[in-house]
């Protein structure tokens, strides 16, 4: 048996470690100043088409791009409409299973119901000043929001490119929208 110790490679000095602890907190304090001065980002999603839900998620993105975030809002399946030029006016209230109507389902669920709540709250939103989809959805665009259409959506609907506003960004997949909540600081499902 040998008593030989083996050999240790040479650990570094202190002076060595102490250099590397001040490159790492170096690193650390730029990374800080980074994420702190780079615009906060905001990823909304987009899923419901009805004239109540169309504002959600509009109002949400055009106050953070006010408050300078980076904001993107993906549009899928029903929120899609939200984006369509020639039905975005045309959204309806559904009537039935909406808690806040003042009037009950077996009412609600009469032929017509949906459309003459559609035109009330369309009057209401008229009388009180308030902005229209199409008003937010250019403000949302003249802010810098990134309003993106499903492109599945877009092929499942049948849509094509001419059919969404102006400024509005067409063929964007799920994955990307994905990899854009990754890299937001807010996510918000509406």
């Amino acid at each position: 048996m040998s008593t030989d110790t083996p050999s240790q490679p040479d650990a570094p000095s202190n002076a060595e470690l102490r250099a590397r602890i001040d490159d790492l907190e170096e690193e650390l304090a730029a990374l800080r100043t980074e994420v702190e001065e780079g615009p906060k980002q905001m990823v909304i999603i987009a899923t419901k088409g009805t004239l109540d839900m169309a504002y959600p998620p509009l109002i949400l993105a055009s106050t953070a791009a006010a408050f300078g975030y980076d904001v993107t809002v993906f549009h899928t399946f029903w929120g899609l409409e939200i984006l369509h030029k020639e039905h975005a006016s045309k959204l309806k209230l559904s009537s039935v299973g909406n808690p806040n109507m003042p009037m009950p389902n077996v009412v609600a669920a009469l032929p017509g119901m949906d459309e003459i709540s559609s035109r009330m709250m369309r009057k209401r939103i008229a009388d009180n000043d308030v902005a229209t989809i199409e008003e937010l959805v250019q403000l949302s665009l003249d802010s810098g929001v990134d309003l993106q259409a499903c492109q599945m959506t877009i092929d499942l609907l049948g849509y094509d490119e001419d059919d969404f506003f102006d400024g509005v960004t067409v063929g964007v997949g799920a994955a990307t929208a994905f990899q854009k909540m990754v890299d937001a600081d807010i996510q918000l499902l509406v």
